[in-house]
Protein backbone atom coordinates (compact mmCIF):
# COMPACT_ATOMS: atom_id res chain seq x y z
CA UNK A 1 0.00 0.00 0.00
CA UNK A 2 1.47 3.33 -1.07
CA UNK A 3 1.64 6.53 0.96
CA UNK A 4 0.16 9.18 -1.33
CA UNK A 5 -0.42 12.92 -1.47
CA UNK A 6 -3.99 13.98 -2.21
CA UNK A 7 -3.26 14.86 -5.89
CA UNK A 8 -1.40 11.55 -6.38
CA UNK A 9 -4.33 9.68 -4.82
CA UNK A 10 -6.73 11.47 -7.16
CA UNK A 11 -4.64 10.43 -10.18
CA UNK A 12 -4.53 6.80 -9.00
CA UNK A 13 -8.31 6.84 -8.41
CA UNK A 14 -8.90 7.90 -12.02
CA UNK A 15 -6.58 5.14 -13.30
CA UNK A 16 -8.18 2.42 -11.20
CA UNK A 17 -11.70 3.57 -12.05
CA UNK A 18 -10.86 3.04 -15.72
CA UNK A 19 -9.08 -0.31 -15.28
CA UNK A 20 -11.64 -1.86 -12.91
CA UNK A 21 -14.60 -1.08 -15.14
CA UNK A 22 -17.81 -2.57 -13.74
CA UNK A 23 -16.08 -3.67 -10.55
CA UNK A 24 -15.39 -0.06 -9.55
CA UNK A 25 -17.41 1.25 -6.62
CA UNK A 26 -15.83 4.63 -5.89
CA UNK A 27 -12.81 5.73 -3.91
CA UNK A 28 -11.84 8.18 -1.20
CA UNK A 29 -8.68 9.57 0.35
CA UNK A 30 -7.75 8.74 3.95
CA UNK A 31 -5.92 11.99 4.75
CA UNK A 32 -4.63 10.76 8.12
CA UNK A 33 -3.09 7.55 6.79
CA UNK A 34 -2.36 9.10 3.36
CA UNK A 35 -3.88 6.11 1.58
CA UNK A 36 -6.33 5.83 -1.30
CA UNK A 37 -9.25 3.60 -0.25
CA UNK A 38 -10.92 1.95 -3.24
CA UNK A 39 -14.36 0.32 -2.99
CA UNK A 40 -14.72 -2.99 -4.84
CA UNK A 41 -17.30 -5.76 -4.96
CA UNK A 42 -15.10 -8.87 -5.35
CA UNK A 43 -11.70 -10.23 -4.35
CA UNK A 44 -10.28 -10.16 -7.87
CA UNK A 45 -10.79 -6.40 -8.03
CA UNK A 46 -9.41 -6.08 -4.49
CA UNK A 47 -6.18 -7.75 -5.58
CA UNK A 48 -5.85 -5.35 -8.51
CA UNK A 49 -6.27 -2.40 -6.15
CA UNK A 50 -3.62 -3.69 -3.74
CA UNK A 51 -1.13 -4.29 -6.56
CA UNK A 52 -1.64 -0.69 -7.74
CA UNK A 53 -0.90 0.67 -4.26
CA UNK A 54 -4.42 1.34 -2.96
CA UNK A 55 -6.32 -0.05 0.02
CA UNK A 56 -9.21 -2.28 -1.08
CA UNK A 57 -12.58 -2.20 0.70
CA UNK A 58 -15.39 -4.63 -0.10
CA UNK A 59 -18.80 -2.92 -0.39
CA UNK A 60 -22.33 -3.81 -1.49
CA UNK A 61 -22.97 -1.46 -4.42
CA UNK A 62 -21.00 -0.86 -7.59
CA UNK A 63 -20.54 2.63 -8.97
CA UNK A 64 -22.89 1.68 -11.80
CA UNK A 65 -25.62 0.87 -9.27
CA UNK A 66 -25.14 4.21 -7.53
CA UNK A 67 -25.19 5.98 -10.89
CA UNK A 68 -28.47 4.21 -11.62
CA UNK A 69 -29.85 5.55 -8.34
CA UNK A 70 -28.86 9.07 -9.39
CA UNK A 71 -30.67 8.62 -12.70
CA UNK A 72 -33.81 7.50 -10.83
CA UNK A 73 -33.64 10.64 -8.70
CA UNK A 74 -33.20 12.79 -11.80
CA UNK A 75 -36.24 11.29 -13.53
CA UNK A 76 -38.56 11.04 -10.50
CA UNK A 77 -37.44 13.64 -7.97
CA UNK A 78 -36.12 16.76 -9.71
CA UNK A 79 -37.35 19.16 -7.05
CA UNK A 80 -36.04 22.73 -6.48
CA UNK A 81 -33.94 22.91 -3.32
CA UNK A 82 -32.50 19.40 -3.53
CA UNK A 83 -29.15 17.84 -4.27
CA UNK A 84 -27.66 14.38 -4.50
CA UNK A 85 -24.10 13.12 -4.61
CA UNK A 86 -22.25 9.82 -4.44
CA UNK A 87 -20.61 9.24 -1.05
CA UNK A 88 -18.06 6.43 -1.38
CA UNK A 89 -17.51 6.29 2.39
CA UNK A 90 -21.10 5.19 3.04
CA UNK A 91 -21.40 3.53 -0.43
CA UNK A 92 -24.65 5.43 -0.98
CA UNK A 93 -26.13 8.37 -2.84
CA UNK A 94 -26.80 11.05 -0.23
CA UNK A 95 -29.91 13.10 -1.04
CA UNK A 96 -30.26 16.49 0.65
CA UNK A 97 -33.30 18.76 0.85
CA UNK A 98 -32.95 22.40 1.85
CA UNK A 99 -35.38 24.45 3.98
CA UNK A 100 -37.50 25.48 0.96
CA UNK A 101 -38.66 21.90 0.26
CA UNK A 102 -42.25 21.67 1.56
CA UNK A 103 -44.10 18.76 3.12
CA UNK A 104 -45.53 17.33 -0.11
CA UNK A 105 -42.17 17.40 -1.93
CA UNK A 106 -40.40 16.02 1.16
CA UNK A 107 -42.80 13.07 1.21
CA UNK A 108 -42.36 12.52 -2.54
CA UNK A 109 -38.59 12.62 -2.13
CA UNK A 110 -38.79 10.19 0.78
CA UNK A 111 -40.79 7.69 -1.26
CA UNK A 112 -38.29 7.78 -4.13
CA UNK A 113 -35.34 7.37 -1.75
CA UNK A 114 -37.13 4.54 0.08
CA UNK A 115 -37.57 2.76 -3.24
CA UNK A 116 -33.82 2.87 -3.79
CA UNK A 117 -33.25 0.80 -0.64
CA UNK A 118 -29.70 0.74 0.72
CA UNK A 119 -28.37 2.66 -2.28
CA UNK A 120 -29.56 6.05 -0.96
CA UNK A 121 -30.27 8.05 2.18
CA UNK A 122 -32.17 11.31 2.75
CA UNK A 123 -31.28 14.24 4.97
CA UNK A 124 -32.18 17.90 5.57
CA UNK A 125 -29.98 20.97 5.53
CA UNK A 126 -30.91 24.16 7.40
CA UNK A 127 -29.86 26.50 4.59
CA UNK A 128 -31.08 27.18 1.06
CA UNK A 129 -29.29 26.06 -2.08
CA UNK A 130 -28.41 29.05 -4.25
CA UNK A 131 -25.64 30.15 -6.59
CA UNK A 132 -23.11 32.33 -4.77
CA UNK A 133 -23.18 35.28 -7.18
CA UNK A 134 -22.96 38.64 -5.85
CA UNK A 135 -11.07 33.41 -5.85
CA UNK A 136 -9.34 34.64 -5.66
CA UNK A 137 -9.63 38.29 -6.40
CA UNK A 138 -12.90 40.16 -6.94
CA UNK A 139 -14.12 40.64 -10.50
CA UNK A 140 -16.96 43.00 -11.43
CA UNK A 141 -19.44 43.26 -14.29
CA UNK A 142 -22.27 45.79 -14.24
CA UNK A 143 -23.67 45.68 -10.72
CA UNK A 144 -22.49 42.15 -9.95
CA UNK A 145 -19.39 40.79 -8.24
CA UNK A 146 -17.85 37.34 -8.45
CA UNK A 147 -14.38 35.89 -7.90
CA UNK A 148 -11.67 34.92 -10.34
CA UNK A 149 -10.97 31.19 -10.37
CA UNK A 150 -7.70 30.46 -12.12
CA UNK A 151 -5.59 32.08 -14.80
CA UNK A 152 -5.28 29.85 -17.85
CA UNK A 153 -3.84 29.89 -21.37
CA UNK A 154 -5.89 29.19 -24.50
CA UNK A 155 -4.44 29.33 -28.01
CA UNK A 156 -1.36 31.05 -26.59
CA UNK A 157 -3.38 33.92 -25.05
CA UNK A 158 -4.07 34.65 -21.36
CA UNK A 159 -7.58 34.01 -20.03
CA UNK A 160 -9.19 33.22 -16.69
CA UNK A 161 -11.98 30.86 -15.70
CA UNK A 162 -14.82 31.60 -13.29
CA UNK A 163 -18.43 30.47 -12.67
CA UNK A 164 -20.84 30.37 -15.61
CA UNK A 165 -23.73 31.82 -13.59
CA UNK A 166 -21.69 34.98 -13.02
CA UNK A 167 -22.29 36.34 -16.50
CA UNK A 168 -23.10 35.84 -20.16
CA UNK A 169 -20.94 35.65 -23.26
CA UNK A 170 -19.87 39.16 -24.30
CA UNK A 171 -20.01 40.66 -20.80
CA UNK A 172 -17.01 42.75 -19.76
CA UNK A 173 -15.16 42.33 -16.46
CA UNK A 174 -13.10 44.64 -14.29
CA UNK A 175 -10.85 44.05 -11.29
CA UNK A 176 -12.47 46.96 -9.42
CA UNK A 177 -16.02 48.26 -9.05
CA UNK A 178 -16.63 50.77 -11.84
CA UNK A 179 -13.10 50.26 -13.17
CA UNK A 180 -11.93 49.82 -16.74
CA UNK A 181 -12.58 46.42 -18.30
CA UNK A 182 -9.69 43.96 -18.19
CA UNK A 183 -11.41 41.12 -20.02
CA UNK A 184 -14.39 39.90 -22.03
CA UNK A 185 -16.35 36.70 -21.35
CA UNK A 186 -15.95 34.63 -24.51
CA UNK A 187 -17.89 31.55 -23.33
CA UNK A 188 -20.30 30.78 -20.48
CA UNK A 189 -21.97 27.48 -19.53
CA UNK A 190 -24.93 27.57 -17.10
CA UNK A 191 -27.12 25.75 -16.17
CA UNK A 192 -26.11 22.11 -16.73
CA UNK A 193 -22.50 23.13 -16.09
CA UNK A 194 -21.21 26.17 -14.22
CA UNK A 195 -18.04 27.58 -15.77
CA UNK A 196 -17.03 30.49 -17.98
CA UNK A 197 -13.97 31.73 -19.85
CA UNK A 198 -12.83 35.38 -19.89
CA UNK A 199 -10.11 36.60 -22.27
CA UNK A 200 -7.82 39.35 -21.00
CA UNK A 201 -8.10 42.45 -23.20
CA UNK A 202 -4.95 44.29 -22.20
CA UNK A 203 -1.68 43.77 -20.39
CA UNK A 204 -3.08 42.92 -16.93
CA UNK A 205 -0.68 40.72 -14.95
CA UNK A 206 -1.97 37.13 -14.88
CA UNK A 207 0.24 34.95 -12.64
CA UNK A 208 -0.80 31.34 -12.10
CA UNK A 209 -1.48 31.73 -8.40
CA UNK A 210 -4.28 32.17 -5.85
CA UNK A 211 -4.59 35.07 -3.42
CA UNK A 212 -4.33 33.83 0.20
CA UNK A 213 -5.38 37.24 1.60
CA UNK A 214 -2.46 37.31 4.07
CA UNK A 215 0.02 39.09 1.85
CA UNK A 216 1.06 35.89 0.09
CA UNK A 217 -0.23 33.62 -2.66
CA UNK A 218 -0.25 29.96 -3.62
CA UNK A 219 1.33 29.04 -6.94
CA UNK A 220 -0.87 26.81 -9.12
CA UNK A 221 0.99 24.46 -11.48
CA UNK A 222 -1.53 21.78 -12.41
CA UNK A 223 -5.18 20.68 -12.24
CA UNK A 224 -6.46 17.45 -10.68
CA UNK A 225 -9.68 15.51 -10.21
CA UNK A 226 -11.24 15.70 -6.74
CA UNK A 227 -11.33 12.68 -4.41
CA UNK A 228 -13.61 12.31 -1.40
CA UNK A 229 -11.52 12.99 1.70
CA UNK A 230 -9.16 15.37 -0.11
CA UNK A 231 -8.22 18.39 2.01
CA UNK A 232 -8.98 21.54 0.03
CA UNK A 233 -8.78 25.32 0.39
CA UNK A 234 -11.14 27.91 -1.09
CA UNK A 235 -10.28 31.53 -1.86
CA UNK A 236 -12.97 34.09 -2.67
CA UNK A 237 -13.49 37.83 -2.61
CA UNK A 238 -16.23 37.87 0.06
CA UNK A 239 -15.02 35.48 2.77
CA UNK A 240 -11.41 35.13 1.63
CA UNK A 241 -9.72 31.81 2.59
CA UNK A 242 -11.40 28.78 4.18
CA UNK A 243 -10.46 25.11 4.40
CA UNK A 244 -12.31 21.81 4.48
CA UNK A 245 -12.60 18.57 2.57
CA UNK A 246 -14.38 16.95 -0.33
CA UNK A 247 -17.45 15.02 0.86
CA UNK A 248 -19.09 13.87 -2.40
CA UNK A 249 -18.65 13.63 -6.15
CA UNK A 250 -20.90 13.87 -9.22
CA UNK A 251 -23.32 16.00 -7.25
CA UNK A 252 -26.51 17.30 -8.84
CA UNK A 253 -27.92 20.55 -7.40
CA UNK A 254 -31.30 22.09 -8.19
CA UNK A 255 -31.02 25.83 -7.47
CA UNK A 256 -34.63 26.39 -8.58
CA UNK A 257 -36.03 28.28 -11.59
CA UNK A 258 -34.82 25.50 -13.87
CA UNK A 259 -31.21 25.99 -12.79
CA UNK A 260 -29.96 22.41 -12.39
CA UNK A 261 -26.21 21.75 -12.43
CA UNK A 262 -24.69 18.27 -12.61
CA UNK A 263 -21.26 16.72 -12.04
CA UNK A 264 -20.27 18.99 -9.15
CA UNK A 265 -17.86 18.45 -6.25
CA UNK A 266 -19.57 18.57 -2.83
CA UNK A 267 -17.58 19.91 0.15
CA UNK A 268 -17.96 21.17 3.72
CA UNK A 269 -16.03 24.37 2.89
CA UNK A 270 -18.09 27.49 3.58
CA UNK A 271 -18.79 30.23 1.03
CA UNK A 272 -21.05 33.26 0.58
CA UNK A 273 -22.41 35.47 -2.25
CA UNK A 274 -19.55 37.05 -4.20
CA UNK A 275 -17.32 33.99 -3.68
CA UNK A 276 -18.80 32.48 -6.87
CA UNK A 277 -16.21 31.40 -9.39
CA UNK A 278 -13.44 31.50 -6.80
CA UNK A 279 -10.65 28.99 -6.50
CA UNK A 280 -10.80 25.56 -4.85
CA UNK A 281 -7.34 24.04 -4.67
CA UNK A 282 -5.20 21.44 -2.94
CA UNK A 283 -1.58 22.52 -2.58
CA UNK A 284 -0.41 23.68 -6.01
CA UNK A 285 -3.25 21.88 -7.82
CA UNK A 286 -6.45 23.52 -9.09
CA UNK A 287 -9.54 21.49 -8.19
CA UNK A 288 -12.76 23.49 -8.61
CA UNK A 289 -14.68 26.74 -9.18
CA UNK A 290 -17.18 27.88 -6.53
CA UNK A 291 -20.74 27.32 -7.75
CA UNK A 292 -23.19 27.60 -4.83
CA UNK A 293 -24.42 26.04 -1.62
CA UNK A 294 -26.75 26.09 1.34
CA UNK A 295 -24.98 28.00 4.11
CA UNK A 296 -22.49 30.69 4.99
CA UNK A 297 -19.26 31.09 6.94
CA UNK A 298 -21.11 31.56 10.24
CA UNK A 299 -23.49 28.58 10.11
CA UNK A 300 -21.53 26.34 7.74
CA UNK A 301 -23.38 24.14 5.24
CA UNK A 302 -22.63 22.44 1.94
CA UNK A 303 -20.80 24.16 -0.91
CA UNK A 304 -20.56 22.84 -4.47
CA UNK A 305 -17.77 23.35 -7.00
CA UNK A 306 -17.47 22.91 -10.75
CA UNK A 307 -14.51 20.59 -11.51
CA UNK A 308 -11.69 22.58 -13.11
CA UNK A 309 -10.61 19.63 -15.27
CA UNK A 310 -13.96 19.67 -17.11
CA UNK A 311 -13.76 23.41 -17.75
CA UNK A 312 -10.21 23.14 -19.09
CA UNK A 313 -11.13 20.24 -21.35
CA UNK A 314 -14.23 21.99 -22.71
CA UNK A 315 -12.38 25.22 -23.45
CA UNK A 316 -9.17 23.62 -24.71
CA UNK A 317 -7.23 25.58 -22.09
CA UNK A 318 -4.48 24.78 -19.60
CA UNK A 319 -3.33 26.15 -16.29
CA UNK A 320 -0.97 29.01 -17.17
Amino acid sequence: MKTLTAPAAAALAVTLDSSLGGDAAGAYYDAQAKHLVVNVVDEAAADAVRKAGGRARLVEHTLAELTGARQTLKSRATIPGTSWAVDPVSNKVVVTADRTVGKADWEKLGQVVKGLGSRAELKRTAGEFKPFIGGGDAIHSGGGRCSLGFNVVKDGSPHFITAGHCGEQGSQWSDSRGGAAIGTMVDSRFPGDDFALVKYDGDTAHPSEVNLYNGSSQAITTAVEATVGMKVTRSGSTTQVHEGEVTGLNATVNYGNGQVVEGLIQTDVCAEPGDSGGSLFSGDAAVGLTSGGSGDCSAGGETFFQPVTEALSTFGARIG
